[in-house]
């Protein structure tokens, strides 16, 4: 045997040796987790991950960023690269709620009105001012309003609107990144797109809430049950049948929104979700792709989160100050009877974390009536005492929670557009908050604080009526926001007795010997001064955290003895937690009370 041969033998018996060894550490480098990666444009970030051989996921430029899975190598390779920032995924999910003691469909007194129809008698839209322009012929037609949430379930109620015309423009699924509609769905058959495995609500919370927005069903006294019974419909599934599903899958979702917004005619988008805030609001990559939104013109809606009712529980995204931010309040099934209307406990209170004043409106979300599949829901099956039937009809539930709250806002922002369609995003939230109802107590003092219920009780009628402009978001500025150049603070601070209230301003103190009662009246007999200053911003002077507390440029100064609790002490500015499984969704589930 020559010596060529033999170093061949030698060479395939190592070969032999190490072939066992690399396998295993391939093996072991391919475990990857989920991470964000984002920089100062979408293709740097691409690029980066591409650098490092990662595996890229989501395409998120609407916040520069690409989502990747990672192995700890790939991790430790791309974390040596100044020009990205990196942050692991999280999951989100929808919030819902829901009352035992509320199981019975409402027996109201009725109205006199024409084509009645066959639903459960509701007076929800009565309380927010949405039937008295219904009667006017404003329904939201012409608007479309995109849901992220869980899906829809297919019933003509949903789909269609009262003339019997295909109301939903198009279907999106962000989990699997497919549309599952073109845009023209009346030309084809919605039975096949709903029977499709991935465009089935197989949780119910989305269907739930769509219904609220738009179901253009009457009940049998005449009334619309939805809010924007006109209203079209782009249906954008992030959440799986948990309820939960990813913080790429929501910004895919938010991305298709901005990427659609002309062809679909988009101008509102209801999130009806929450997770508990990590950083501050503009580190959070739901909240950057919200605020990019916003920046576009298209009005977001967000849920408070029914992690109340203590204060600084409002989650992401209702922790962004731009956004409108709805919390629950409780009608106690008397719509035309206001001395028994409460705040929902559930609903979560501000102020954040940066000293907004949140939420901003509240509306109806108590054992909520809306539409589900029967037994084909997991919030169904989980809950079946919930569903009643109501004439030949076996779809309606009852469900409670700041997302079906939401919702009832959502229409009304519809409403809004219809009968003024050039409002921008922060005049819209101008005229709805000056338009609200704050509750208050026989002494025209406030019945509950305004960390709580914001401005009030949201009324379309009373929005839609005025005339005010540039009454909200004072001081905002999210251009700069978003280029990390500004960032800003609201006026909210807590003293040395850990009683929360609003500087600059008296009589709006919040103390821990808050009662819970029954005699609240929202009223119009309590107006708010200096002009909404609660939404006012400042600037935080550097855009991070000082050895003193945060700075106002006014002067106003957060010392170490106005701490915030040690929750939101975030190193750095921001911490993501080590976890990949911390919830984020749809609102977690309460009983209605």
């Amino acid at each position: 045997m020559n010596n060529i041969n033999i170093l061949r033998i030698g060479l395939i018996a190592l070969a032999m040796m190490i072939a066992p060894v690399s396998f295993a550490a391939k093996q072991v480098e391919a475990a990857t987790d989920s991470y964000i990666v984002q920089a100062s444009d979408f293709d740097t970030a691409r690029e980066a991950v591409i650098a490092v051989d990662g595996e890229i996921t989501h395409e998120l430029d609407i916040i520069n960023a690409v989502g990747a899975d990672l192995s700890a190598a790939q991790l430790a390779e791309l974390s040596k690269d100044s020009r990205v920032k990196i942050q692991e995924n999280r999951t989100a999910g929808v919030d819902a709620a829901t009352d035992l003691a509320a199981n019975t469909p409402p027996t109201l007194m009725p109205v006199d009105t024409q084509n009645v129809g066959d639903g459960p008698s509701t007076f929800m839209t009565h309380v927010v001012g949405a039937a008295a322009l219904h009667q006017k012929g404003i329904t939201g037609a012409g608007i479309t309003i995109a849901v992220v949430d869980t899906g829809y379930f297919h019933t003509d109620d949903i789909s269609k609107d009262r003339s019997g015309s295909v109301r939903v423009a198009a279907m999106y699924d962000a989990i699997e990144n497919e549309k599952l509609s073109d845009g023209d769905i009346s030309e084809g058959d919605f039975e096949d797109y709903y029977d499709d495995d991935v465009a089935r609500d197989k949780n119910g919370h989305g269907s739930h809430v769509t219904s609220i927005i738009v179901n253009s069903e009457r009940d049998e006294h005449g009334n619309y049950l939805g809010v924007a019974p006109g209203a079209s419909i782009v249906s954008v599934k992030a959440f799986d049948a948990d309820g939960n599903g990813t913080y790429l899958d929501v910004i895919r979702g938010l991305d298709w929104i901005l990427d659609n917004e002309d062809e679909y005619g988009i101008r509102v988008v209801n999130l009806s979700f929450s997770a508990e805030p990590q950083s501050h609001y503009w580190d959070d990559p739901i909240n950057q792709a919200v605020m990019r939104l916003w920046q576009e013109g298209i009005v977001i809606v967000a849920s408070a989160g029914n992690k109340g009712p203590d204060a600084m529980t409002v989650g992401v995204p209702g922790n962004v100050p731009y956004v409108i931010t709805v919390g629950s309040m409780n009608d106690n099934g008397t719509p035309f009877y206001a001395e028994d209307d409460t705040l929902s406990s559930f609903s979560s209170a501000g102020p954040t974390v940066e000293g907004f004043v949140k939420p901003d409106v509240v509306a109806p979300g108590n054992a909520i009536v809306g539409l589900m599949d029967n037994g084909a829901h997991k919030i169904t099956m989980d809950h079946p005492e919930f569903m009643f039937s109501f004439g030949d009809s076996d779809k309606y539930f009852q469900m409670s929670g700041t997302s079906q709250s939401t919702a009832v806002v959502t229409g009304i922002v519809a409403l809004m557009l219809d009968y003024e369609g050039q409002l921008s995003p922060d005049n819209v939230k101008c005229r709805l908050v000056s338009g609200a109802k704050p509750a208050v107590d026989e002494n025209g003092a406030l019945a509950y604080s305004v960390f709580q219920q914001g401005a009030g009780l949201a009324n379309a009628y009373r929005a839609l009526r005025n005339n005010n402009s540039d009454c909200a978001n004072v001081g905002l500025d999210v251009a700069a926001d978003l280029n990390g150049t500004i960032h800003f603070g609201g006026r909210a601070n807590v003293d040395e007795n850990g009683n929360y209230y609003i500087m600059g301003l008296d009589g709006y103190l919040w103390t821990d010997g808050y009662l819970w009662t029954d005699g609240y009246l929202w009223t119009d007999g309590y107006l708010w001064t200096d002009g909404y200053l609660w939404t006012d911003g400042y600037l935080w002077t550097d855009g991070t955290i000082g050895a003193n507390g945060y700075l106002w440029t006014d002067g106003y100064l957060w010392t170490d003895g106005y701490l915030w609790t040690d929750g939101y002490l975030w190193t750095d500015g921001y911490l993501w937690t080590d976890s990949t499984q911390e919830l984020a969704g749809i609102n977690t589930w309460v009983q209605p009370e």
